[in-house]
């Protein structure tokens, strides 16, 4: 029996990214619909629907297809009229130049980023992605079983990651390097650039291990590459990928974000 997807998907690479036209995000979607940008989700674990033009509620309800939004704790720059909304209006940033994971100051951290824009630069300031997941395949078998039993650091304090002005919630926490997808099982890597040192390994076994780790997940065999358009709406996995927005650009950006999970 054949499945007919009710709308069209134009992948970005054999592994990674997909642009999906024919769905209207501003007004709800049938069942069938929801369900089958689930598992084109899953697949391509980025997807890009162009000129949407959602409103703050829309991009939340749009967000709520794969997964309930979430408040971030210490976020202060929320949009007046939906707080699960953080707004984003810069001259020039590079906060988010590195290959980076959201929410590491949490366990798990959230499953789902999501970005709107409003106004994009002229020219340049592009998004990358990386497959997390291809590039823990592409590791041999020895490294692979070595991996699972080390973890990174990272600060632990949420008011660095969200951009808010609260207490700190830790000094530090730890992640697995390797983590199973919670829909597939599937195995990936789970890396950021800020991870402070690896554990479960000596001091210099961990000085050359993470470099190599970081140099390896983000080579340009599991990337996309992706110019913003106003209105565009964007989601990705973010426990399967990891992402970098490039700082080449001059003039003003003005995006929203979601989270979820």
């Amino acid at each position: 029996m054949t499945t007919v997807v009710p709308f069209q998907v134009q992948q970005a690479s054999p592994g990674l990214g997909a642009e999906i036209s024919g769905v209207d995000l501003t007004r709800p979607v049938d069942e069938a619909t929801a369900n089958a940008l689930r598992q084109a989700f899953v697949d391509h674990k980025v997807l890009v629907f162009r000129g949407q033009q959602l409103t703050p509620d829309q991009q939340v309800e749009a967000v709520r297809i794969f997964e309930e939004p979430f408040d971030h704790p210490t976020a202060v720059h929320r949009h007046p009229d939906n707080p699960l909304v953080y707004v984003y209006e810069l001259e020039k940033s590079g906060l988010a130049a590195h290959w980076h994971v959201g929410g590491l100051w949490r366990t798990p951290p959230f499953g789902i980023e999501s970005l709107t824009y409003q106004v994009v630069p002229e020219v340049g300031g592009h998004t990358l992605w990386a497959d997390l997941q291809a590039a823990y395949d592409d590791l041999s078998a020895p490294v692979q079983d070595l991996l699972e039993n080390v973890s990174a650091v990272y600060d632990g304090n949420a008011v660095n990651y969200g951009g808010g002005d609260k207490e700190p919630l830790a000094a530090t926490i730890e992640h697995p390097v390797v983590r199973a997808h919670r829909v597939t099982g599937r195995k990936g890597l789970f890396l950021s650039h800020s991870a402070l040192r690896l554990t479960g390994l000596e001091p210099a076994e961990s000085q050359a291990l993470l470099p190599f780790l970081l140099a390896h997940a983000s080579s340009p065999d599991y990337t996309i590459n992706y110019g913003w358009r106003p209105g565009d709406f964007v989601l990705w996995d973010n426990l399967a990928t990891w992402h970098y927005a490039v700082n080449d650009y001059d003039g003003p950006r003005a995006y929203r974000k979601v989270i979820a999970g």
